[in-house]
């Protein structure tokens, strides 16, 4: 049987507030635990368990010498997003790890940067199921004109916590 995930249970319970409030509960809480991302002011923007929606505003404290979001910056975005929804899926007793993260910046980025992970139903049924394994997780960072500047692929692992 399954242990509980207090992460999941914490997505659930405030997926049931009005949008606005819950994104901010689960932007408050990840800043809380992840010290960076409240650095840089990355914001959860929505999740349903199967996807996650993140936000990284073109502010000073992320930006690189040409005014745009830091290479960094994108790669935290892409980590973070990935790793949360990572998170949510695995039972309480997994511990999530980034194993790979493999970034191409294949054009200079404008604005505010979104990123957007999902896992297929296979994925989140191997992680409900397989003491330790890997997946690949998709996810796409746009700029705010919409393109794609940096093409990302997150492997993540999971093995039992100790």
């Amino acid at each position: 049987m399954a242990v509980t995930n207090p992460l999941r249970t914490f997505v659930d319970k405030v997926n049931q507030y009005p949008q606005w409030l819950s994104a901010r509960l689960m932007t408050w809480m990840f800043r809380y635990k992840v010290k960076l991302a409240g650095t840089t002011g990355i914001e959860v923007l929505h999740t349903d368990g199967k996807t996650a929606t993140y936000r990284q505003k073109n502010s000073r404290k992320a930006q690189n010498h040409i005014g745009s979001v830091h290479a960094a910056a994108m790669a935290l975005l892409a980590e973070s997003c990935t790793g949360f929804i990572v998170g949510i899926n695995l039972p309480g007793d997994k511990l999530p790890l980034i194993k790979c993260m493999n970034l191409n910046y294949v054009k200079r980025a404008t604005g505010d940067m979104t990123a957007v992970a999902s896992l297929t139903d296979e994925q989140i049924a191997l992680m409900q199921t397989s003491e330790k394994g890997e997946v690949s997780v998709k996810v796409l960072v746009t700029d705010a004109t919409g393109i794609e500047p940096v093409e990302c692929e997150m492997i993540w692992a999971w093995v039992v916590k100790r």
